[in-house]
């Protein structure tokens, strides 16, 4: 890709940006206010991230993998049910991650 398609391809996306942001300022206060969008914007980050840990937990390029970061995952899932600090949980899950990689 040449220079000049990248950077027609940034600015693009930076105006794309700035409208999808505009469009979000431009909604009528009566709309937002109405009680089911709050409950459905209330679960959108949660639903977001949730989806972020699954793609980057099971994939690796275009295939679909099931390796030491689901074993990571599971554990650190389990120490935060256990109400474990944050950082047990994130010593757990890099370790049992490193340990299932070197014996798999």
């Amino acid at each position: 890709m040449s220079d000049g398609a990248l950077w027609t391809l940034v600015l693009g996306a930076s105006l794309g940006c700035y409208l999808l942001k505009l469009a979000g300022l431009s909604v009528p206060a009566a709309w937002v206010e109405q009680p089911w969008v709050a409950r459905v914007v209330d679960f959108v980050p949660a639903a977001l991230l949730a989806a972020l840990v699954a793609v980057q937990t099971l994939s690796s390029g275009q295939d679909l993998v099931v390796d030491g970061r689901l074993a990571g995952l599971a554990v650190a899932a389990l120490a935060l049910a256990l109400r474990a600090p944050f950082i047990v949980v994130l010593v757990l899950a890099g370790a049992t991650g490193a340990l299932v990689h070197v014996l798999g």
